[in-house]
């Protein structure tokens, strides 16, 4: 109860800050633009996955490209010295995740077809120089992640394995099961839906007729393996917990490539994941959290073990940074974030989420505080990073631009390729100004993004970032260059529980949810009309995920946004702590709460967006991918519902077979209408012409 006085009182002081009421005023004619959703999505290129030669000589890369309105991906060498790309994949296909063979003579890749054909990715095998291509595994459900043995003989890749983990009936190819029996609440995810099988490690003959071999088996999932120099074991992690979402912990194992006996290398009270062999074989380097059910203000770091085992050593423990790609820039795809990758025996390189930018960092084995490769004060947000004799490449977006290659050299970038960035020439690149709003925790870093050389107040929008572990980043997004180009200024804040600015910034929201959250944005607002930057009478909010919720939230207590647009956010925490794939751990290391108690589902109910549904009366756009499990349906359902009840403006889109991260990997025709729905409602309300 106590939880739930405190909450009122927050809200009610929000509702007293309407220092200026909300009343459409016509915006000035504007001339069209050239910039529309349908020619941002159609002519945006984007760098999705590297690889680097042994010897560092040249760098493979997967570009995706809109053509015809599909998706395709096709492979390109590079020289370590620059020069034009050399194509080497064609056709309609999606190639990645490239691996280059120890003596620089091949290329193994994964291939799949556009999103119109249901057959599952293998892998590939092509001559590094160019020529055909030719499929190496026949898996039956699929073959990812090559990774090349050190002497150039196997390949280790991970494809689902064992049998149907809930069949009831036969299995027959294109046919439903005729029921699914759970007994675990590990059985889904975002995008794979149901996990029927789980990922094992598989070896695999690239250039003979033998079939692949299991390597790995188990109830449990492998990720991100790494071969020994020896070419004797592989490292990898997993999850063994009885019920691995209930209380997931990971840990790296290893396993003998000749019997396939598996072995724990490393753990700790939380997860440990990503783990890279040095290259003298003595010590294993990995990514992991000290504390166990580890919270949100915990800060993953780098940590490295002997081959033999025994206790782990942190190498970045006075770092009040996380070593992870925490901030976004939806201009740079990337497959995941990576892991340490070893420059030499006694040095790593990493990428460190910091000040609103994603930098590469260099970690040595002696101890020593990390160091940024490229000042902090660069414009840097990298997805990626690789290293190879000595030398070090990252796939990064720069300033409001799309992602590139870039090597890394005496404490500055040399660009590499510019496919990413240049199709971006086509149209208004945004200003993108940092600016620093003073709040009750103190500065609070603003990234400002308004059309070419405007001045003055313009209609601006809120845009309020996922997570709430993330934050926004000076590498551009298309809803930002899209907005500015119609005339709008868009603000995005990195409120309190943002990453990248330390623990206890972040640690600073805990279960929180629209509190010190909503008390960040709604000054990030008077600052910007303080500042003569924002129009107070056309203001807009929209966010995705966390952002949704918070969008959603703001609009129930506030009435000082004439327009808002919520993408697949959470409007029922309660509702959510189970509907959601990961709710159940989630919540309850975010402090959330959970429904199992009467003070649990009162402390839920009261950071539900659902609960303000009556105090609602700004125009609501909600944006849903229908397959999403990280924010489902089911719960902005019922915002929705409550809102046509009340009789208030709201409409709700639903995007078929997409997921959560439709904005950017979605189908493009749905990327388009998504994009053109947002600044039509905004125009619609905002007194747009």
């Amino acid at each position: 109860m106590a939880h739930h006085a405190r909450r009122v009182k927050v809200v009610d002081a929000i509702r007293t800050r309407r220092s200026v009421p909300y009343a459409p005023v016509a915006m000035p004619p504007r001339s069209g633009s050239a910039t529309t959703a349908a020619a941002l999505v159609g002519a945006q290129v984007a760098l999705e996955s590297f690889g680097m030669a042994p010897d560092g000589g040249w760098l493979v890369f997967a570009l995706r490209e809109v053509y015809r309105g599909r998706y395709r991906s096709h492979l390109w060498r590079v020289p370590w010295a620059g020069g034009i790309p050399q194509r080497l994949t064609a056709g309609a296909v999606r190639d990645g995740s490239p691996a280059i063979s120890p003596d620089g003579r091949w290329i193994a890749f994964r291939r799949s077809g556009t999103e119109n054909d249901a057959k599952p990715g293998q892998v590939w095998l092509m001559p590094a120089s160019g020529g055909r291509a030719r499929r190496v595994t026949r898996l039956r459900h699929g073959a990812a992640t090559p990774c090349w043995s050190p002497d150039g003989t196997q390949l280790a890749v991970l494809g689902p394995a064992g049998p149907h983990r809930f069949l009831v009936g036969r299995e027959v190819a294109g046919r439903a099961p005729t029921a699914r029996r759970i007994t675990r609440t590990d059985f889904r995810d975002d995008i794979e839906g149901h996990l029927s099988r789980r990922a094992h490690l598989w070896l695999v003959d690239p250039f003979g007729d033998s079939p692949a071999r299991q390597l790995t088996s188990g109830d449990f999932d492998v990720a991100h393996p790494a071969w020994a120099p020896d070419g004797s074991w592989l490292a990898f992690d997993c999850d063994v917990s009885p019920d691995a979402n209930i209380r997931p912990r990971s840990v790296v194992r290893r396993v003998a490539t000749d019997s396939g006996a598996v072995s724990e290398l490393a753990s700790l009270p939380g997860d440990a994941w990503r783990p890279a062999v040095s290259p003298d074989g003595r010590r294993v380097a990995f990514i992991g959290v000290e504390e166990e059910d580890w919270p949100d203000a915990a800060l993953p770091r780098l940590w490295v073990v002997p081959v033999e085992g025994g206790a782990p050593r942190c190498l970045t423990p006075g770092l009040d940074r996380p070593v992870a790609c925490d901030v976004w820039a939806d201009l740079l795809q990337a497959e995941e974030s990576p892991g340490p990758a070893w420059r030499s025996d006694h040095e790593l390189v990493v990428i460190v989420a910091d000040t609103g930018r994603n930098l590469p960092y260099r970690v040595g084995l002696p101890g020593g505080d990390p160091e940024p490769l490229v000042g902090r004060d660069e414009r840097v947000v990298a997805a990626g990073i690789a290293s190879a004799a000595g030398r070090v490449a990252i796939a990064a977006a720069l300033d409001r631009r799309g992602g590139d290659l870039m090597a890394v050299e005496e404490g500055a970038l040399r660009r590499l390729t510019d496919a990413g960035a240049r199709w971006q020439r086509r149209f208004g690149v945004p200003d993108w100004e940092e600016r620093w709003v003073a709040t009750v925790a103190g500065p609070m870093q603003v990234w400002v993004a308004s059309p070419a050389d405007a001045s003055g107040p313009l209609p601006t929008i809120l845009h309020l970032h996922g997570g709430p572990i993330g934050g926004f980043a000076p590498g551009g997004s298309m809803d930002s260059t899209l907005l500015c180009a119609h005339g709008y200024r868009v603000v995005m804040p990195n409120l309190r529980g943002s990453a990248s600015f330390g623990a206890a910034w972040t640690g600073a929201l805990g279960g929180d949810w629209g509190g010190v959250d909503a008390a960040d944005v709604l000054r990030t607002v008077d600052a910007m009309i303080e500042a003569g930057l924002a129009d107070p009478y056309r203001l807009g909010v929209m966010g995705l995920s966390y952002g949704g919720f918070l969008t959603q939230w703001l609009i129930g207590v506030t009435d000082r946004f004439g327009a808002a647009v919520a993408e697949n956010g959470v409007t029922n925490q309660a509702s959510e702590w189970a509907s959601s794939y990961f709710g159940i751990h989630y919540n309850r290391r975010a402090r959330l709460g959970d429904p199992l108690t009467e003070a649990g589902m009162r402390q839920l109910w009261s950071i539900s967006p659902l609960r303000n549904a009556a105090a609602i009366h700004t125009p609501l756009l909600m944006l849903q991918a229908e397959a999403d499990r990280i924010c489902p349906a089911s719960g902005n359902e019922q915002l929705f519902t409550a809102l046509k009840v009340l009789g208030r403006e709201v409409e709700y889109i639903l995007y078929p077979e997409e997921h959560h991260g439709m904005k950017n990997d979605g189908r493009p025709d749905r990327r388009i209408d998504r994009m053109e729905r947002i600044l039509a409602w905004f125009d619609a309300h905002l007194g747009g012409g």
